[in-house]
This record gives structure tokens, C-alpha cells and sequence, in this order.
């Protein structure tokens, strides 16, 4: 299902010399959720391709550790900000580093996440609005920073992952994903000729960390529909250095987006009914 919506050759006057593609090296990327699940493996692959990193999460000592084992490691130097982006002032550290003018981001990665185990009605309403600020509010606001410096700069990349719960009925996870993918979307054919691309990454089931920290019990998922975070991680980048809009990683899940695409909404609503009961922990 990735696509390819307005998009046009960047004008020549514009220079993106600073937009990190493959086989580049020594930019600065910005990596929201770095500490672990696929945050963690972003941070894996850009080292190994030699970029300089700025990474953020809530916890301070596993962001410390990440740093340095990936400076040890790859020999980039990796800055490290702890913010919680559910909150206000979580979002405002991170786009200042945004904004900066020292050592100028390149690239912004907007990957922090998370779920609840519970279906919606179930929930609080207080963990609802948490989630909806984290993968809505934040990402917003941080590419509205992002985009406004990266036009001043005449190039950037941003990456947002979102999931295939964007791309059908999920419930209120899968409403949150879906204005990621609807916003790459946008953005991109708005920004790309004037060298800004933004991509929304919309991966299936991963095996991270995400689902046992939420809560959410996988044991009805069969093995098939689980990817492995290198893989995805690799296609995002791809896509991202690309320039798409849309990148479902698989062609597994490429065949089941498209599916869903023309299935009736019937048959959709049956499975948003049905899923929430595999979620549940301890269900």
C-alpha cells in the first residue's frame, strides 16, 4: 500500500544537501521513544550508518545507557533528552532541540508510542486523553517545529511511525495512527517540493518490547503476522529516503491493507468487534 501522492522532482534551487539518504553520513537525527522497540532500533541503524543522534524518552538512566553503548559502539556522538511527550513540557524540550541552531537536526523520527490493554469503553478517560496527546498532540507539534526549521534550511526528513490499526478500524489506537497517516500524507506532497518529505511508517505486528509493556496479551496472533524490528525499521528508512508518503513494511501486510481497502465495512466492523478480546491482558 505505500504510495506515491504528489509527489514531484525538488526544484534545483533548493539545496537538501543536509537531508540524510543512504550511504550518507555525520547528520544529526532526532528520535523520539529511543530506549527501546523499534525507538531502539532506529537508533541502531542510523549509528551504524554513521549519523549523530539526539534521543529522547521518559526514563534518564536507559537513556544514558543507550548513549553510550551506541557511542561505544559506532563511534557518533548521542545526546540525550529526557521528556515525557504526554505533557506539555515534555513536547516544548524536544522542539526547542528542534529549533537549535547547534549542530542542526536533520531528521526527526517521531516514534514514541503506546497502547492500553482494554477496550475503549473499558478505559479511563484520563489514560485515553494520555494516549491521544502522545500520538497525536506530540508528533504534531514536534513536525510543526521540525517542518518550520527544516524549510528555513531547505531540507529534512521526518519519519512517523504509525501502524496498519491507521489504515482500518482499530479502535481509538487505530484513530490516533490514522491522523499520522493522513498528516504524512498531506505533508508530503505540501513540503516535498520545496525539500521537506515527511513519511508515515505503518508497520503490523512487531516483536518489541510495545504489547507486554501495554499490557496486551498476543498469544491468539499467529506466528505469521509477526515482523521483526530490523526489517521494519530498514523499509521505513528506505521509504524515508525515498521520499514516499505511505510505507506498509511486508508484502504480507501490503496484501492485507489492500484487501481491507475493498472489503466491506460489515466485515470490518467484525473484526474491530472481535479484536479487542485478544488485546485484553488476562482476558
Amino acid at each position: 500500500m505505500a504510495e506515491r501522492l504528489g509527489e514531484r522532482d525538488v526544484p534545483q534551487e533548493w539545496d537538501v544537501q543536509h537531508v540524510p539518504a543512504p550511504g550518507e553520513t555525520g547528520q544529526t537525527i532526532l528520535i523520539t521513544g529511543a530506549t527501546s522497540g523499534l525507538g531502539a532500533e532506529f537508533a541502531r541503524q542510523l549509528a551504524g550508518q554513521g549519523h549523530h543522534l539526539v534521543i529522547t524518552g521518559r526514563d534518564p538512566i536507559a537513556l544514558v545507557g543507550k548513549a553510550q553503548g551506541l557511542e561505544a559502539q559506532y563511534g557518533v556522538s548521542v545526546d540525550t533528552l529526557t521528556a515525557d511527550l504526554a505533557t506539555p513540557e515534555g513536547v516544548d524540550v524536544v522542539a526547542a532541540r528542534l529549533r537549535s541552531p547547534d549542530q542542526p537536526v536533520t531528521m526527526l523520527v517521531n516514534n514514541a508510542g503506546a497502547g492500553l490493554p482494554t477496550e475503549f469503553h473499558e478505559s479511563g478517560a484520563e489514560d485515553e486523553r494520555r494516549m491521544l496527546r502522545l500520538l497525536v498532540e506530540a508528533p504534531m507539534l514536534l513536525s510543526h517545529a521540525a517542518i518550520q526549521t527544516f524549510l528555513a534550511r531547505r531540507g529534512g526528513r521526518i519519519l512517523n511511525v504509525a501502524s496498519v490499526a491507521g489504515l482500518i478500524p482499530d479502535g481509538s489506537y487505530g484513530a490516533a495512527k490514522s491522523w499520522a497517516v493522513s498528516f504524512s500524507r498531506w505533508a508530503n506532497a505540501r513540503y516535498k517540493p520545496e525539500g521537506v518529505t515527511v513519511t508515515a511508517l505503518c508497520p503490523g505486528l512487531v516483536r518489541t518490547e510495545f504489547h507486554q509493556r501495554a499490557g496486551i496479551d498476543t498469544s491468539r496472533w499467529p506466528r505469521w503476522t509477526w515482523m521483526d524490528a530490523d526489517d521494519v525499521v530498514r523499509e521505513g528508512l528506505t521509504a524515508a529516503a525515498e521520499g514516499r508518503s505511505v510505507c506498509v513494511p511486508s508484502r504480507r501486510y501490503r496484501s492485507l491493507m489492500t484487501a481491507a481497502r475493498f472489503s466491506p465495512d460489515a466485515v470490518l466492523e467484525r473484526l474491530s468487534r472481535t479484536e479487542p478480546k485478544s488485546r485484553r491482558a488476562g482476558a
